[in-house]
C-alpha cells in the first residue's frame, strides 16, 4: 500500500496523472485496472480516473510493493552551478537572462550544464525547492531558447503558477520581444511577414515556403529595424507564431540572415565580422494576463535584458 498526501503543488491534477507521475513504474492499465477494483481512494472513498485532487486529501494506493516504487528524486542539478542572472523574482516566478552557450535543457549529455538545473540548484539553496517534499511537481520553464541564444527565460516555481503562465503562453498574453543583428538589407523598414514552416526533424534544420504545402504550418513574424551599419541592421523581432528556429529561417528566407547563424546564415558574413554564434536575443517580456488568473498581477512589469554584447560589439 502507498499513500500519498496532496500538496498545493499536486493539487488540480487528475487522479491518473498524479498516480504516474508519483508512481513512475505502475503500468497504466494496472492503474486503470485498480481505479476499477476501488484500490485506489481519495479520503477512504473510491474515485473515478478524472476525478481532481485537492491539498490535503490523502490518496491511498493498494498495490504491490515491486511495482510501487516510488519516484526517485533526480538530485543530479545539484552539480550544476546555481549562479544564475536574476532579472525579475517572487514567490511564484524567476525570470532569468541566460547567457549564451547554456542549454534550456538537458541535450542527454550527463556532463551538460543546463538553465534549469542551474534554477533547481539556487532554489534548492533558498529551500524553496526540496525534492523530499514534492510527490510530482519540479520547478520548470516556460518556454526555452536555442543553445547560443541569450535572453529572458521565465521559469515557474509552483504547478499552479507553470498552469497559468502555459495557458497565457497559448493564448497569445505574454509578448516576447528579440533583438537581432542581420546580414543584407531588409524589403521594408517595419513590416509583418508571412511565410510556411516546415521542421525537418532528422536534420533538425527547417525549411520556408511562401505559398503553402502540405505539412508545412503557417507562421507570421513581425520586424522593425531600429539602427543601420553598412550592411548590419539591429532588428526588433516580434514572434505571432512560435515555432522552431522561426526567427531565423524567417529573415534569412526573406534576404536578411542573423549574423554568426551556421545554421541559416552567411558563412562569408560570419567570417568577416567573426561572429560564429547567432547575434539574437529574447530582450524584453510584457504580460496581458487576464484578471481572473492568480498571475495577473504581472501585467505592471515590463522587462528587459541587458543589452546584449553582440550590440556593443557591432553598433
Amino acid at each position: 500500500m502507498k499513500e500519498f498526501v496532496i500538496n498545493d503543488n499536486d493539487s488540480g491534477q487528475r487522479v491518473d496523472k498524479f498516480v504516474a507521475k508519483a508512481l513512475p513504474n505502475l503500468p497504466k492499465s494496472m492503474m486503470y485496472r485498480l481505479i476499477r477494483k476501488k484500490d485506489i481512494k481519495i479520503n477512504g472513498k473510491r474515485c473515478d480516473i478524472s476525478d481532481r485532487l485537492n491539498t490535503g486529501d490523502v490518496i491511498t494506493i493498494y498495490v504491490k510493493d515491486e511495482v510501487s516504487a516510488e519516484k526517485k528524486h533526480d538530485m543530479s542539478f545539484l552539480k550544476c552551478s546555481p549562479d544564475i542572472e536574476i532579472v525579475y523574482e517572487d514567490k511564484n516566478v524567476l525570470i532569468v537572462n541566460k547567457p549564451v552557450g547554456l542549454d534550456s535543457h538537458s541535450n542527454g549529455s550527463p556532463m551538460t550544464e543546463t538553465l534549469i538545473d542551474r534554477i533547481k540548484h539556487y532554489l534548492y539553496n533558498k529551500k524553496e525547492y526540496l525534492p523530499d517534499s514534492e510527490n510530482s511537481f519540479a520547478p520548470a520553464l516556460c518556454s526555452r531558447l536555442d543553445r547560443n541564444t541569450c535572453g529572458l527565460v521565465t521559469a515557474a516555481k509552483t504547478a499552479s503558477a507553470l498552469r497559468d503562465i502555459n495557458e497565457a503562453i497559448r493564448a497569445g498574453n505574454i509578448h516576447k520581444i528579440y533583438h537581432c543583428v542581420t546580414v543584407g538589407k531588409l524589403p521594408k523598414r517595419e513590416d509583418i511577414i508571412t511565410a510556411y514552416h516546415q521542421k525537418d526533424e532528422s536534420r533538425n534544420l527547417v525549411k520556408i515556403s511562401d505559398s503553402p504545402i502540405d505539412g508545412y504550418k503557417h507562421i507570421k513574424t513581425g520586424y522593425r529595424v531600429l539602427s543601420e551599419k553598412g550592411p548590419l541592421s539591429i532588428v526588433e523581432v516580434k514572434l505571432y507564431t512560435g515555432r522552431t528556429h522561426q526567427i531565423r529561417a524567417h529573415l534569412a528566407h526573406i534576404g536578411a540572415p542573423i549574423l554568426g547563424d551556421g545554421k541559416y546564415g552567411s558563412v562569408a558574413a560570419n567570417k568577416r565580422y567573426g561572429v560564429f554564434r547567432q547575434a539574437l536575443c529574447a530582450f524584453s517580456l510584457e504580460f496581458h494576463i487576464p484578471e481572473s488568473s492568480d498571475m495577473h498581477y504581472l501585467n505592471t512589469l515590463v522587462l528587459k535584458a541587458p543589452t546584449p554584447d553582440f550590440e556593443k560589439k557591432l553598433f
